[in-house]
């Protein structure tokens, strides 16, 4: 952004939002932290999705809100408890910033969302426009994004996140010990396909989402997803390592539990919206992207 903005962030603490939190400020914006509890540094704001509460004076004048708080679907088994924490971590969060987004009235509100929204899609390219799906994360992504509309007016950006990819953290981070050890390998089929982005196209979408005015569901992906197999090759290629031991899908369903599915899912992305608004990828193709992130 060519004009230093007041930003603030919650989810701040995660791998998209440490990311982006440094970025902006090496931009010369100033960030403001939502945190949960009593803020202790100069750049924290208290809000609580509990209670619904937002420190609305703290953020007076804020130029743009973006949203990236919720617990991680793949951190725990999908117990009954944990699908209503994985649920309400985002309805209830969601909630309570889009309603502090409607009062305060910055620029733009951008909140997270995800590729679950169009469920299992096999191999039929799904884009913006098409239906929410009817698995469990199809359904929170509903009510996700429903929430999120309560912003009213202001115009609001919700970034449907493929699979981030990061060393250090992320489904990549938890690969790489493996792969590098050469016991990497296909999951299940392989035949599936991953829709994904590196962290750091994923930084560059959100700041194109602040700067250019779209609006609604915004697929950030790569243009090119690639199946369950092809990535697990190229993985191995970079590191130069085999990629001689698949995981059966039964051991991976006994492991993983419900988030089984995300993993043995297949989800073909295309990001329609990022494409016709004029966004260019650094990183648009797997084997140059994973060179990249994997180099020493």
């Amino acid at each position: 952004m060519r004009v230093p903005q007041r930003i603030a962030i919650s989810g701040s603490s995660g791998l998209i939002g440490t990311a982006l939190v440094g970025h902006l400020k090496s931009e010369g914006h100033t960030v403001q932290r939502l945190v949960r509890r009593a803020p202790v540094a100069a750049d924290e704001v208290q809000w609580d999705p509990q209670t619904g509460f937002v420190d609305l004076t703290a953020l007076a004048g804020v130029d743009a809100i973006i949203h990236l708080a919720g617990v991680g679907v793949g951190d725990k088994r999908w117990t009954k408890k944990y699908k209503s924490e994985i649920l309400n971590s985002r309805l209830l969060g969601t909630t309570t910033i889009a309603k502090a987004v409607a009062e305060l009235k910055p620029q733009v509100f951008i909140s997270a969302s995800a590729i679950g929204w169009y469920g299992e899609s096999g191999n039929r390219a799904v884009v913006e426009t098409d239906r929410v799906g009817d698995d469990f994360l199809a359904a929170v992504c509903r009510e996700w994004e429903g929430a999120a509309d309560l912003a009213a007016d202001v115009r609001t950006v919700k970034i449907r996140t493929g699979l981030v990819l990061d060393p250090t953290g992320g489904a990549l981070g938890k690969m790489l010990p493996l792969f590098r050890l050469g016991f990497g390998g296909k999951l299940g089929s392989g035949k599936q396909w991953w829709s994904w982005i590196t962290l750091h196209d994923q930084i560059r979408a959100i700041v194109f989402a602040l700067e250019n005015p779209i609006s609604g569901a915004v697929n950030v992906t790569s243009p090119n997803p690639v199946t369950n197999q092809e990535f697990t090759s190229a993985l191995a290629r970079a590191l130069h390592r085999p990629a001689l031991f698949p995981a059966p899908a039964i051991a991976l369903k006994i492991a993983l539990g419900g988030f089984s599915s995300e993993v043995l899912g297949s989800k073909k992305v295309i990001p329609h919206v990022l494409q016709d608004a004029g966004f260019t990828w650094d990183y648009p193709h797997i084997t140059e992207a994973l060179n990249q992130l994997v180099q020493d």
